[in-house]
């Protein structure tokens, strides 16, 4: 099972790992994504404090419609404050939420354990990201990695032994990676479709003038 222990246990390790950067260049590319480590980081920020938002409120049909973000000029150990600070605020609502809590996510009906395993997937593999960027090192616990993978991919086989390296293949960070992923947030006992027709959008627009 994964817990709002593990998200702050993944937010712990990330930060730790990159603390030693916090005066480098976040402007520089990403690992092998393309945006800059800064934005990178602000996603992970921005991935939390939507999903701890959607639980808070039993979101079922799209995401609340607020956005965060670090403040402009904000330094890279001031972006970094805000990946840990959404991270803790996640694992708060996580740990409130009731089991029999459901929101929406664009790849399923989630509750909060699922919410819990992508937020750690947000952070141990952008994290990742960020390390190759910056030239730091992130180990993830292995158990931890274990666990996000029986509770989000379950529909994938595994092919190693090693939880962090089948996490980033499975992600798109590893050789064998599929050409198309997606992780479940919904519970294991519900029903789950991973090829809705059409795709939910992450936002319904709003009308002009709405």
């Amino acid at each position: 099972m994964v817990t709002a222990g593990d998200v702050e246990s993944a937010t712990e390790c990330v930060v730790q790992a990159l603390l030693p950067a916090a005066d480098a260049d976040w402007g520089v590319r990403a690992g092998t994504i393309e945006w800059s480590c800064r934005t990178t980081a602000e996603h992970i920020g921005q991935a939390q404090l939507h999903w701890a938002s959607q639980l808070a409120v039993g979101a079922r049909t799209q995401y609340v419609r607020w956005s965060a973000r670090a403040q402009e000029l904000a330094p890279p150990a001031g972006v970094l404050d805000f990946v840990e600070a959404a991270g803790r605020i996640l694992a708060l609502v996580v740990r409130s939420s009731p089991a029999e809590t459901r929101a929406f996510h664009p790849w399923g009906i989630g509750d909060p354990e699922g919410f819990a395993g992508m937020a750690c997937v947000e952070l141990l593999v952008h994290g990742q990201d960020l390390a190759d960027g910056l030239g730091c090192s992130l180990e993830p616990p292995a158990d931890l990695c274990n666990r996000v993978l029986a509770r989000l991919f379950p529909h994938e086989p595994r092919r190693d032994d090693d939880p962090w390296l089948e996490l980033r293949r499975l992600t798109g960070r590893a050789a064998g990676a599929p050409e198309a992923w997606k992780w479940r947030p919904t519970p294991l006992d519900e029903p789950w479709n991973p090829a809705p027709e059409p795709e939910p959008m992450p936002f319904v627009p709003l009308p002009a003038g709405g």
